[in-house]
């Protein structure tokens, strides 16, 4: 086949080199310059996701993989179409569909009789049917089902293990009629590999989900239940730091049992899915109460560790507090919706002079995205932010002049802090 990605992030990238490695001929369309310029170089535009340095090479080398920045005549000799372009959430949690709009329209501008779009951005549940469907139909002259297929397929992968989750997980696939299910179906049939495990209850692989709409419910319901499984982990927290007992031994204990899954209580939750899918699902089902308090449980956080820093410090008008990882994950060289800015926001609150060390960023690109970086100032006390492996091995004599640690990541040995204060959100 001739597929067209759009959106060459660190999701539509990795799916670009895995459709090439299968043979296919993948054009994939990017509106960022240096992105394109980089694909065709055989360059990663981004580092930490595992096999694709040989992978991008490799599609490069062989001609089935190549970058433009012109959409539309990408999608014109394409047999299918890939959509994975961010949608963002606004701070009142309303969507915002104006890159994925324009790359509808770029797409429907360079559409031809029997291609299959499929969309994989997670999207509000509807989205592919009612707005992105006649989008397509609009600008390409075609009727959607009888002209062309459509599918929603959403990703379900994390990055700096894409490769690995393609095989691992199911594809779930759902059209907006029977023809697109079946042509998405095939699509993706000729495009992964599976793993086959035995614990799935039904075989690995493509899964039928029967609409559209029960894809995107599907991708929405299943990021959701983490945020509100994390949610009630923070709230177990809460309560045990109120008792002064260890909440990791009685996760550990109710886990022992089948019928519970706890999930570990944390000082943030972030990323580009955590954080953002429930509020997609939320503005389809305001009235869901739990998935609503759950959100805010887990944003409260931040600053229920920095609660915990001042009763310990006592005041922190003018006390330096290092904030250790801006990254919103360990490993992962991303910050959207990171802990770190209301950390930082909530310790200037209260007076203290925050600073941010990452072992990912510089101190330029710290102070780019508006962070303050540390560059040797004097600090009284430490909060561990994000749960990097350089974190496990820190030490008192690390950072000298701490005498306050709050790890919000439970990834600091204790045995490393004599006469450090370290503290632990949930005992």
């Amino acid at each position: 086949m001739k597929i067209c990605v759009v959106g060459l992030g660190k999701i539509g990238l990795p799916l670009a080199v895995q459709y090439a490695g299968k043979g296919h001929t993948v054009i994939g369309a990017d509106v960022d310059p240096a992105v394109v310029e980089h694909v065709n170089r055989a360059q990663a535009p981004f580092p930490g996701e595992a096999d694709l340095d040989l992978g991008l090479k490799t599609a490069v080398a062989a001609g089935t993989l190549a970058a433009t920045l012109d959409t539309t005549a990408a999608v014109r000799a394409a047999d299918a179409v890939v959509v994975v372009v961010p949608l963002y959430v606004d701070d009142a949690g309303l969507p915002g569909f104006t890159a994925m709009d324009a790359a509808t329209r770029a797409v429907a501008a360079g559409l031809r009789p029997g291609a299959l779009v499929v969309y994989e951005t997670t999207l509000p549940v509807g989205t592919t049917r009612t707005r992105l469907g006649p989008l397509l139909e609009e600008g390409s002259g075609l009727a959607v089902g009888a002209d062309f297929a459509l599918a929603f397929s959403p990703e379900r992968v994390l990055t700096g293990r894409v490769f690995a989750d393609l095989r691992r997980y199911p594809k779930l696939v759902g059209g907006v009629d029977a023809r697109s299910t079946a042509q998405a179906m095939a699509f993706y049939e000729a495009v992964l590999d599976f793993d086959q495990r035995a614990d799935l209850p039904r075989p690995n692989g493509v899964w039928d989900l029967g609409s559209a709409e029960a894809a995107e419910f599907a991708k929405l319901a299943e990021t959701t239940y983490r945020d509100v499984n994390i949610g009630l982990a923070n709230q177990f927290a809460r309560y045990a730091d109120s008792l002064g007992v260890d909440i990791t031994g009685v996760i550990e204990a109710c886990n022992s049992q089948p019928y519970s899954h706890l999930h570990k209580p944390g000082i943030a939750v972030g990323g580009h899915c955590i954080p953002v899918y429930p509020r997609l699902y939320l503005w389809n089902d305001p009235s869901a109460t739990v998935v609503r308090a759950a959100r805010e449980a887990n944003a409260a956080m931040p600053e229920y560790a920095v609660g915990r820093l001042a009763a310990a410090f006592g005041d922190l008008g003018g006390v330096g507090v290092l904030v250790l990882g801006a990254a919103y994950r360990g490993g992962v060289k991303e910050t959207a919706f990171s802990g770190v800015f209301p950390l930082v926001a909530g310790l200037r609150a209260r007076g203290a002079v925050p600073y941010v060390a990452d072992p990912l960023y510089t101190a330029a690109e710290l102070e780019a995205l508006g962070l303050p970086a540390h560059r040797g100032e004097p600090v009284a006390a430490a909060v561990v932010q994000a749960d990097h492996t350089e974190y496990a091995g820190l030490r008192a004599a690390d950072l000298p002049g701490v005498s306050v640690l709050v790890d919000g990541r439970r990834v600091t040995d204790p045995g490393l802090w004599p006469g450090v204060r370290r503290i632990v959100i949930g005992g």
